[in-house]
């Protein structure tokens, strides 16, 4: 196995470039600066300039991997196309490159309540809206795919259980970033987490449970 990460740099891509070195799975990780990649990653990460805007800029760094993690997200801002350009667009010319390439799984962060049109987030240039038109274009494409969908994200880690859900059962409650990276890791190694929607936030009182009933419980 070979990962290719899409928003490595960002809060939650950084973990999961660090969860995959843990695991010894190689890594070419998609940047659009190499310095702050070289600050942020770890050493031995394969780095690569490029920009889901700009197809051309892909096809030679996937190389020769078999999986993509894609954690990118529009930056807050006062561009009002951001969200439908990086979360949307910028995940269709992912998709289209992982069916062209017959990547074997491909991964994609996308939010809790991204089926809520009224939601407050839209209020930030629809970001929850494209996001969901990303997922349904993912499903779509025939391409294995897993969509995880955490809570509120936080910076600190905890000690709390994972709470895993079909899409749509859950609309509140959080999860630090570094257990989404677990999260989506994992993905790539249960059977049972290939092509489903798992929505995702940590609770004290969850019980304690192992990868594989939490995949296998999503239906």
């Amino acid at each position: 196995m070979k990962a290719f990460v899409v928003g490595a740099t960002g809060g939650t891509g950084k973990w999961i470039v660090r969860e995959l070195v843990d695991k010894n799975i190689p890594v070419v990780a998609l940047v659009r600066n190499r310095e702050k990649g070289q600050q942020t990653l770890p050493a031995g990460v394969e780095i690569v300039v490029g920009d889901v805007l700009q197809p051309e800029t892909l096809e030679a760094a996937i190389a020769d991997c078999d999986v993509i993690i894609c954690a990118t997200g529009a930056a807050p801002g006062f561009d009002p196309t951001a969200p439908y350009r990086v979360d949307y667009e910028g995940t269709k010319n992912l998709v289209n490159l992982a069916k062209s390439k017959n990547i074997n799984h491909f991964v994609f962060v996308s939010s809790l309540c991204v089926s809520q049109v009224l939601h407050p987030l839209n209020l930030f240039w629809l970001i929850l809206v494209w996001k969901k038109q990303a997922e349904d274009y993912l499903r779509q494409s025939g391409v294995n795919y897993t969509i995880v969908r955490p809570g509120g994200l936080k910076n600190e880690d905890n000690t709390n259980s994972i709470l895993m859900a079909s899409a749509d059962t859950l609309f509140d409650g959080s999860i630090p970033r570094q257990k989404v990276a677990k999260v989506c890791v994992e993905a790539l190694f249960q059977p049972n987490a290939k092509n489903k929607t798992v929505e995702v936030i940590t609770k004290a009182e969850a019980p304690e449970s192992t990868w594989e009933r939490l995949f296998t419980g999503v239906l």
